[in-house]
């Protein structure tokens, strides 16, 4: 058999697999759901306890800043407790990545203006400070690159095993830019990036690459790949159209490549169907473009012989 055939074979096969899916998850809906679970932790993303510092100045942070940083490496799941501005990541050879979101920190003092000190000097008063409040932006070492080695942060290896092999070389082959870290999971179709905890913060590694696959699931409706629309913002219809299509994209992905996720697709697609209740083709429309964006992915994906399918690097395979 020549491998076009074969390969139109795998789309067939594909094809009614989607079909199976879609129909289990629609029975799943209508037996009842169970409220959607994030399936990891915040453990494997835990910075050292420590003040944190100016890795430019070697300063410690005080005050409210103490706070305000502590509060972001906890809630964005950073490794470490050093950061620096925009201009001292460059100072230092580095630079911030592209699409970062920083941290707003505060410097508190005093100052007399020139007038206030004439004044003084003219009435034999003292002269009155004036207090300020400056806000800076800072970035933690985890959301920077090419910084010196005693500088820069490194990312905690993700444990041997953890990622099917299968995956993995389907990550590397799309071209996505595709980055493990932090406690949340997202796209950024601005910057166009994905973003993932790393396998060990889950409390079931299997469920990393669900995960996994529904974000790069959105990553596909980026304009040089399927050109989906993402102009809806959270909570509207647009915004829950784009949740079914990555997650059911996420379900035909891991049953195509034979992974079974403890953390059921239905609850989560359920959650979204809520927002959509009052269209009820709404779920089978969004199976239909999650076809195209697994198609897309798998793709890429590594043949039965374990080795990637023959094509053009990477980079020059993402749809125009």
């Amino acid at each position: 058999m020549s491998r076009q055939n074969r390969k139109s074979g795998a789309r067939r096969d594909r094809t009614n697999l989607y079909s199976e899916i879609t129909d289990k998850i629609i029975a799943e809906l209508e037996a009842g759901r169970v409220p959607g679970v994030q399936p990891w932790g915040t453990a494997a993303a835990k910075a050292p306890l420590g003040l944190p510092k100016n890795v430019s100045t070697d300063r410690q942070y005080a005050g409210i800043n103490v706070l305000l940083l502590w509060g972001a490496v906890i809630e964005r799941g950073f490794t470490g407790q050093s950061w620096l501005t925009f201009r001292q990541a460059l100072s230092l050879g580095g630079n911030v990545r592209k699409g970062e979101r920083g941290t707003t920190v505060v410097y508190a003092d005093r100052f007399v203006p020139e007038d206030e000190k004439r004044r003084a000097r003219e009435t034999g008063e003292d002269a009155q400070a004036i207090p300020f409040l400056k806000r800076f932006t800072v970035f933690n070492t985890d959301q920077c690159e090419n910084l010196p080695e005693d500088v820069a942060t490194a990312a905690p290896p993700v444990p041997t095993g953890l990622i099917e092999p299968r995956v993995e070389a389907l990550i590397a082959a799309t071209g996505i830019d595709f980055r493990i870290g932090g406690n949340r999971a997202f796209y950024v179709p601005a910057h166009d990036y994905v973003q993932v905890p790393p396998p060990q913060a889950y409390f079931e590694p299997i469920n990393w690459h669900r995960t996994a696959l529904h974000e790069m699931g959105h990553a596909t409706g980026h304009p040089w790949g399927l050109g989906r629309d993402f102009s809806g913002s959270f909570g509207t219809k647009k915004y829950a159209f784009e949740e079914l299509i990555a997650e059911i994209n996420a379900a035909f992905c891991c049953a195509s490549l034979g992974i079974a996720p403890t953390v059921r697709h239905a609850d989560y697609i359920a959650s979204w169907l809520e927002v959509l209740r009052e269209d009820n083709r709404a779920i089978v429309r969004a199976a239909s473009k999650a076809g195209k964006a697994a198609d897309w992915l798998l793709a890429f994906a590594p043949d039965d012989a374990g080795q990637a399918i023959a094509g053009e690097p990477a980079c020059d395979r993402r749809v125009a």
